[in-house]
């Protein structure tokens, strides 16, 4: 039977919350002061209402310490899912061994490209045979009949005009073997045209005098090209016994083309 003469547990004070704000059951203090009324009530009237307070007090610590562990574990929730965002930021990270090569690999994508050697165009180009004007004064486009080199500057039809096959700047170097037949002083002159238009102040002007009388004209020329662009040469005469002349070998000479052209693109080097 139990003690007739227990006594209740002191009241709990006001300012302790009934319910335990982080289990979510009545405060302990509480329960026991509720346990002690209801054993002073059964003391009272000698009977026994449920299970002995020992056995009460026991579930009620057993249910507290699980919702304190419930609660434990979702306040640390937020911190474990920060530790698990941590951990895979860092499976993310590159190892370190690829870390120096990605960063030397970021330095070469800022640094400017290596220069390159332009494409190396050119072309050789002669005349073996004797080239006259048909009429005086009037411009006459000197022709070719034997290409020595070519690579990407070729001649097209009719063969007085010279291709590029890439955009760039060329060297235009020509001579020529100028020869008269007439005695009096007369007129040569000689000039570029670049795609069918003459070029603004490309021409030149050689006075030949006296029967026979051999002159060797050179002329060098820079053009901005593009590809698919051509480029001629021209010339009239102010007698017809003035032309460009072509001569076979002789001891102890080669064979005299009445002209030479040479064009190459190389003068940009790298870019």
């Amino acid at each position: 039977m139990a003690n007739p003469s227990a006594t209740p547990t002191p009241i709990t004070p006001p300012r302790v919350p009934l319910i335990d704000a982080r289990t979510g059951l009545i405060d302990r203090a509480w329960y026991l002061f509720l346990l002690s009324l209801f054993q002073t009530a059964q003391n009272a009237e000698g009977t026994q209402l449920g299970p002995n307070a020992e056995s009460l007090i026991a579930s009620y610590d057993e249910a507290l310490r699980a919702a304190q562990q419930t609660a434990e574990t979702q306040s640390l929730a937020p911190q474990f899912d920060e530790f698990v965002k941590q951990i895979q930021a860092l499976e993310c990270l590159p190892p370190p061994q690829f870390d120096e090569l990605d960063k030397r690999i970021q330095a070469l994508e800022c640094s400017p490209p290596p220069r390159e050697f332009k494409r190396s165009r050119y072309g050789s180009f002669y005349d073996t045979t004797t080239q006259s004007a048909l009429v005086v004064n009037t411009a006459t486009k000197i022709t070719f009949n034997t290409t020595d080199l070519s690579s990407g500057v070729y001649l097209g039809t009719p063969t007085s005009r010279v291709y590029v096959d890439t955009d760039g700047i060329y060297n235009f170097q020509t001579s020529i073997q100028l020869d008269s037949t007439v005695a009096t002083a007369e007129e040569f002159y000689l000039w570029f045209a670049l795609n069918g238009a003459d070029v603004t102040n490309s021409a030149s002007q050689v006075r030949v005098q006296g029967n026979n009388a051999e002159v060797f004209v050179a002329l060098n020329f820079f053009f901005s090209l593009t590809a698919g662009d051509y480029v001629e040469l021209v010339f009239s005469v102010s007698n017809l016994g003035v032309q460009l002349l072509a001569a076979p070998a002789a001891a102890p000479h080669p064979g005299i083309p009445s002209i030479i052209l040479t064009v190459s693109n190389n003068i940009q080097g790298f870019q």
